[in-house]
């Protein structure tokens, strides 16, 4: 199955635009986004945050036909290992991975934590996934929230857990066809989620999934 064969995900280019508004970045999108040019972005600059906003799939009992979704190829659990683990031509591995994608912290007996548990044994020291299948329009909502409080938060954990009190709290919301968040008054949606003129961002399944794992700091 192809990338094109996947459902499209809206809300994924609005999640990178807003990220980019808080953050130097380097952004990798649509046929670029290969896996190839993920590792020689990550040798050339060093980042030190790994944000991949796209498909997942696990498969409990069947981990070998796991998957996070490139443009070009599908990447396995034992695939993202290796492409972190004892790499030379990395100087520098990301020290948080933001899995931004349905079930990447779900796991099974032979695939401990998924794909986060993939990325941990790959020496990455903190990973935020998922533990179910998230609505992609909530996930941006509550990844413009959680970057904003990264900027201030001592520790990645306290990021994401005031990012989720302002969730809780009913502080992120969609009105009139904009998101509105703390970090900007408010943002006009896309074309394609224009249809959204009024969304309750606060019931706890559109930010419950996501955890920290590894080092809260």
């Amino acid at each position: 199955e192809t990338a094109q064969a996947q459902s499209p995900l809206p809300a994924v280019p609005f999640e990178l635009d807003l990220i980019k508004q808080q953050w130097q970045t380097t952004a990798i999108s649509d046929q670029q986004f290969t896996i190839q040019n993920l590792l020689n972005t990550q040798q050339q600059e060093r980042f030190g945050i790994l944000h991949l906003a796209t498909h997942a799939s696990f498969q409990p009992g069947e981990a070998n036909r796991s998957y996070i979704q490139f443009a070009d190829n599908k990447l396995g659990l034992s695939e993202l290992q290796q492409a972190f683990a004892n790499r030379t031509d990395l100087p520098q591995l990301p020290e948080l991975i933001v899995l931004s994608a349905c079930r990447t912290a779900f796991g099974s007996p032979e695939a401990e934590l998924g794909f986060a548990g993939a990325a941990l044994q790959a020496k990455v020291k903190t990973v935020l996934a998922s533990l179910w299948s998230v609505n992609d329009t909530g996930t941006a909502g509550l990844m413009a929230e959680f970057y904003q409080q990264l900027k201030t938060a001592p520790i990645k954990a306290e990021a994401l857990r005031q990012a989720q009190i302002a969730m809780l709290k009913g502080e992120i919301f969609i009105k009139d066809g904009k998101l509105h968040w703390s970090g900007k008054n408010m943002q006009a949606l896309p074309s394609d989620l224009q249809g959204l003129e009024a969304y309750d961002l606060s019931h706890p399944y559109y930010w419950s999934a996501f955890t920290l794992i590894g080092n809260p700091w």
